[in-house]
C-alpha cells in the first residue's frame, strides 16, 4: 500500500540559531526566501503525500498562521509537543493519529522530493518496521551515521560517528509501522529525551528488520546562524533547489544593478544605483535603498537598508532598520555561540528582529547583535550586542 500520508516534526526551537530563534523556531527561519518547513512541505506534496500532521511546540503559533490548514491543497493537521523532549516523544504526541504506515520527516532540515519519494516505495516493497532515507558520501560527524549492508539491512545508527567505518547520512526521512511506537518508550531516554532514532535502534536489538534505502539530491540543514548562507547558496546551485528571480511584483530602479544568482520577492524595492547580489535573498517587502550595496546575504521580510549602506555575508530577521552609510564588512570572523568560540567563519554578522541603526555603524566581522537593540549612529560594534541593549 502507498503511503499518503506524513507526520512532520516541527516543534523544536534551534538553540543555537539563537538569536534567530528568540520569537520564532527554527522550521520558520528562511531559506532563501521562503521558510524551511515550507521547502519541506513541497518536497511532501510533490512527493504524492496528501495528508500532513505538524507536531508543533516551540512558537507554534508562527507555524499554525503562517500555514493554516492547508498547504498546496493538502490537509495540514497539528498536534502539540507542550515539552521539547526529543523526536521520539513529537511522534509519540501524534501517536492518536496514526493507524498505518506513515512518512515521518523532520520540519527542520530540507531534502529534496526524491529521497521523500525513493522512501516511500522502497517501504511498500519491504516488510521493514521502519525504512531510513539515507545519502551517500556525506559527511556524517556531526549528524546520524548509519551501517547499512548490501541488501539494505540496518544494522547499526550511529550519533556523530567518530570511526573510521564507511557510513551513510541519516536524511531525517522515514517511512514506519505503528508497532514502532512500542520501541519509542522504552529503555530510558538518553538524556532525558525520547529519540526517535534510539526508538529504532532499540527495534533494531530486537531483532526488527529495519531497511535503509540511498538516494541523491540536496539534503540541508543549518546548524549556527551563518549556516542559513550557505542553505541559500546551496539552493540556487542545486537542481533541487531554487531559481534566480526577481518578483513581478518588486520595484527595481533601472540604474540599480543585480548579480545572480539571487531572489527578490515581492514588494521589494531596490533603488537607484544599488547593487544586489550574488547569492543574495530578499524576503517579502524589503527595501535596499540608493546606492546600498547587498552581497552573500539574506534579509528578511520588512527589513530597511539605508543609502549607501553595505551588507556582506550578512543574516538578518525581520523588521531589522540598517541605517545610511552602515557597513557589515564582511567575513570570516570568529563568533562566539554560548561558551564556544567558532574561528573564522563566514560571517559579517548577524542583526536579529527589529534591530534598529542609526546609520554610519560598522559592524565588525562575526558580529552577533541581539532582538530590539538599538545602535547609535556612527558606533561601532563586535561581539555578542544582548537583545534589546541601547549601544551609544
Amino acid at each position: 500500500m502507498s503511503i499518503r500520508s506524513a507526520v512532520v516534526l516541527a516543534a523544536g526551537e534551534g538553540e543555537r540559531l539563537r538569536p534567530l530563534t528568540t520569537h520564532r523556531p527554527k522550521p520558520m527561519l528562511p531559506a532563501a526566501t521562503k521558510p524551511i518547513l515550507e521547502h519541506v512541505f513541497d518536497a511532501l506534496v510533490d512527493a504524492g503525500i496528501t495528508e500532513i500532521t505538524v507536531v508543533v511546540g516551540y512558537g507554534r503559533t508562527h507555524v499554525q498562521s503562517h500555514f493554516g490548514s492547508t498547504y498546496r491543497d493538502t490537509a495540514l493537521d497539528y498536534v502539540v509537543q507542550d515539552k521539547q523532549l526529543g523526536s521520539g516523544h513529537a511522534l509519540l504526541a501524534a501517536e492518536a493519529d496514526i493507524s498505518e504506515p506513515r512518512l515521518v520527516v523532520n520540519g527542520d532540515q530540507l531534502v529534496a522530493q526524491r529521497i521523500v519519494t525513493d522512501v516511500r516505495e522502497a517501504h511498500a516493497d519491504n516488510d521493514a518496521i521502519a525504512t531510513l532515507g539515507l545519502i551517500r558520501d556525506a559527511a556524517v560527524e556531526d549528524y546520524g551515521g548509519v551501517i547499512r549492508d548490501d541488501d539494505g539491512h540496518v544494522s547499526e545508527i550511529v550519533e556523530r560517528p567518530r570511526d573510521d567505518r564507511t557510513y551513510h547520512l541519516n536524511a531525517g526521512v522515514y517511512a514506519i509501522d505503528p508497532t514502532l511506537f512500542d520501541y519509542l518508550r522504552g529503555p530510558e531516554p538518553h538524556l532525558n529525551e525520547y529519540s526517535l532514532v534510539d526508538g529504532i535502534t532499540n527495534a533494531i536489538a530486537a531483532d526488527e528488520a529495519v531497511r535503509g534505502t540511498v538516494s541523491d539530491g540536496i539534503w540541508i540543514d543549518a546548524t549556527y546562524p551563518w549556516d542559513l548562507l550557505d542553505v541559500t547558496a546551496t539552493l540556487f546551485e542545486s537542481d533541487d533547489g531554487v531559481e534566480s528571480r526577481v518578483s513581478s511584483n518588486a520595484q527595481v530602479h533601472e540604474s540599480a544593478t543585480l548579480i545572480e544568482p539571487l531572489v527578490i520577492a515581492p514588494d521589494c524595492v531596490v533603488g537607484p544605483g544599488a547593487v544586489v547580489g550574488p547569492n543574495v535573498a530578499l524576503g517579502e517587502n524589503v527595501t535596499v535603498a540608493a546606492n546600498a550595496v547587498v552581497e552573500r546575504s539574506v534579509v528578511d521580510i520588512d527589513s530597511r537598508i539605508g543609502a549607501n549602506a553595505t551588507l556582506v555575508d550578512c543574516v538578518t530577521g525581520r523588521r531589522v532598520r540598517i541605517g545610511a552609510g552602515s557597513t557589515v564588512v564582511g567575513g570570516p570572523g570568529d563568533v562566539r555561540v554560548g561558551s564556544s568560540i567558532h574561528e573564522d567563519e563566514p560571517l559579517g554578522a548577524v542583526i536579529a528582529d527589529r534591530v534598529r541603526d542609526g546609520g554610519g555603524v560598522t559592524y565588525a566581522p562575526g558580529t552577533v547583535v541581539g532582538p530590539n537593540a538599538d545602535l547609535a549612529a556612527g558606533t561601532r560594534v563586535a561581539g555578542v550586542i544582548d537583545g534589546g541593549t541601547e549601544v551609544q
